[in-house]
């Protein structure tokens, strides 16, 4: 990914808005750019402006972390259809702590802010979005006939989980609706999430995600014994089933390969890891 440019500025009428004094852009793509910020009121801040005119998936994201009172959400200071005011986060991340070989310890902080996200039973904005919508994307794509064999069974193994979950769901709730690794930056008085989606969903999708991350570890993440110890310690300290999660890390890693290819899935980077989480879960009790 290219490095942003350090002249990219806040749009004026956001500078006006919000009052912003000093500007350093900390991320930009094609969707959205970070700048850390300096306001009136504010001496250290992050503000997120979406390009494309609204937050997206993300436009619930903020009332879920407003209402996870507590140390492990990043405080939203202000919010308009484009634009986010909130906590500045300085890091690491936990991927950091994952890259720097620090993986085991990685997994019990992102554990203990999920449990600290939860504890609260935040709510959701008025625009609820449901994880059940999302698999949409798994349920309706076309399994080409370039797609290997084994690759083919795989998805439908997974398109037909998915179905099984959703015809009995267990212990619906609100969710962060993206909690990886790189989604939680250190704060002073400890990791803190952000980057929500805001999400109605099953309580043990919440970690699901995180068994792909971080980037930038791949063989780590290939790795059968981490993703025992990950099952092991999660489903334990987020007190879900191992088999439950493990039935939704699989299908959230086919969702994830639905989403990248569109309406028809041939080959992906990821297919690979789906047949490994599908062998964790056939010894899964």
């Amino acid at each position: 990914m290219p490095k942003p440019s350090a002249n990219t500025r806040p749009p004026r009428r956001l500078i006006e808005l919000f009052a912003v004094l000093e500007s350093e852009v900390l991320f930009e793509n094609s969707n959205v750019a970070v700048w850390r910020v300096s306001t009136n009121e504010l001496p250290n801040a992050a503000l997120k402006f979406y390009k494309k005119g609204d937050k997206g998936n993300e436009s619930d994201g903020f009332a879920f972390l407003s209402a996870a009172e507590g140390q492990y959400a990043a405080k939203v200071y202000d919010v308009v259809r484009d634009a986010a005011l909130m906590e500045y986060l300085p890091g690491p991340s936990l991927g950091d702590l994952s890259r720097a070989q620090k993986d085991q310890q990685a997994a019990a902080d992102l554990v203990e802010v999920a449990n600290g996200l939860h504890a609260s039973k935040p709510i959701s904005g008025s625009r609820t979005q449901t994880v059940e919508q999302w698999l949409n994307a798994l349920l309706t794509i076309e399994t080409t006939s370039e797609a290997a064999t084994s690759d083919r069974a795989h998805f439908e193994r997974a398109r037909q989980l998915a179905k099984d979950l959703l015809a009995a769901p267990e212990e619906l709730c609100f969710l962060h609706g993206d909690l990886h690794h790189d989604n939680i930056r250190k704060t002073a008085p400890g990791y803190c999430a952000f980057d929500a989606k805001g999400v109605l969903g099953e309580r043990a999708y919440e970690l699901a995600n995180a068994f792909r991350n971080p980037k930038g570890v791949e063989t780590l993440v290939r790795d059968p014994d981490r993703v025992r110890f990950l099952r092991d310690l999660w489903s334990r300290e987020f007190a879900v089933a191992p088999k439950r999660l493990m039935q939704w890390v699989c299908v959230k890693t086919a969702l994830s390969i639905s989403w990248r290819s569109g309406s028809r899935f041939s080959q992906d980077h990821e297919i690979d890891l789906l047949e490994i989480f599908f062998g964790i879960l056939d010894e899964t009790e």
